[in-house]
């Protein structure tokens, strides 16, 4: 028979900064807190609603990279131009 506890939100927080931010396993900390892995998966998932995929952090970095270089281009090319003025 499955047994249901509630884990109180300020614990399941503590969990989910402990896996993003210090790096420990979700097997850990699971362990460490005495809730299953599944659990801690589904906040997991619950708490990265909205967050890019990373597919999509990659295309968005490259991105900024091209703007930047172009930025830079344009501002040498801006100061060239003043400069023979």
């Amino acid at each position: 028979m499955k047994k249901n506890h509630r884990i109180a939100l300020e614990v399941k927080e503590q969990i989910i900064k402990r896996i993003k931010e210090e790096g420990v396993s979700v097997q850990t900390a699971a362990k460490d807190h005495g809730v299953s892995e599944r659990a801690v998966y589904g906040w997991l998932s619950g708490s990265v609603k909205g967050m890019p995929t990373l597919g999509e952090l990659v295309r968005l970095r490259r991105q900024n990279e091209e703007l930047l270089k172009l930025v830079g281009e344009l501002t040498l090319k801006m100061s060239e131009t003043q400069k023979k003025s």
